[in-house]
């Protein structure tokens, strides 16, 4: 069994977490960053894949404290920090859900707080390959153009928290959601862009105070 040391550098959990993020880990590498340590003759990572064979399903989250302790390789200290790992993760997620953005509507809904403002504000919605948010950006703030709003902008987030789609929106602080021509052209440069990355486009919604606009229903995309 390879020592952590003798794994090369790119594929060792906490170098892994630095260069891509959480998002690219199993949950034995998360699991091994917890523990830090493996035993005699078992590297970490290895240790966690036996650990969580022992837990199937995601049981790890609601194991006792005894329970851990009692499991090879970890021991009280272990244990204690698992159990407050989960329980952390819990207290912040308690009342939260991911929103689902399926249809223009959603996108309308989620945007309140720039419908009504008088500057344009071109936003991305970041989404899983269930279409659930991972997280909302706001990319420029004024009248739009296509060189205001450059799809390495646009991208670059996606890349950098491993999105599968996106969404982009933007207000129209006149009142009339209709796109405009310079609306449509950076449509279809994002569009191009999505694919050479990989990362679809899914809607360009245009939004007012009180309706909406939606460029793939329309047939523009």
């Amino acid at each position: 069994m390879p020592k952590i040391k003798d794994i090369p550098k790119i594929e060792r959990p906490r170098e892994k977490i630095e260069k891509y993020g959480p998002g690219k880990l199993s949950d034995a590498e998360l699991l091994a960053i917890l523990l830090r340590t493996g035993t005699k003759g078992v590297n970490v990572v290895e240790m966690a894949r036996k650990i969580l064979r022992r837990f199937p399903d995601g049981s790890i989250a609601d194991a006792g404290f005894k329970e851990l302790k009692d499991t090879h390789g970890l021991g009280a200290a272990k244990a204690a920090e698992i159990m407050a790992c989960f329980e952390l993760g819990r207290r912040k997620l308690k009342g939260k859900k991911a929103a689902l953005l399926m249809k223009p509507k959603d996108v309308w809904e989620s945007l309140k707080d720039i419908r009504g403002h008088m500057k344009e504000h071109f936003i991305v919605f970041y989404l899983d390959t269930r279409n659930q948010e991972i997280c909302r950006e706001t990319i420029s703030i004024g009248t739009l153009n296509a060189n205001l709003v450059h799809p390495r902008e646009v991208f670059e987030p996606a890349v950098r928290n491993v999105a599968a789609h996106l969404i982009v929106a933007h207000n129209h602080p006149s009142g009339n959601p209709e796109p405009s021509d310079d609306d449509i052209e950076i449509t279809k440069r994002l569009e191009e862009a999505g694919r050479i990355i990989g990362i679809g486009l899914l809607d360009h919604v245009v939004v007012s105070k009180d309706s909406y606009f939606s460029l793939k229903d329309e047939g523009l995309m």
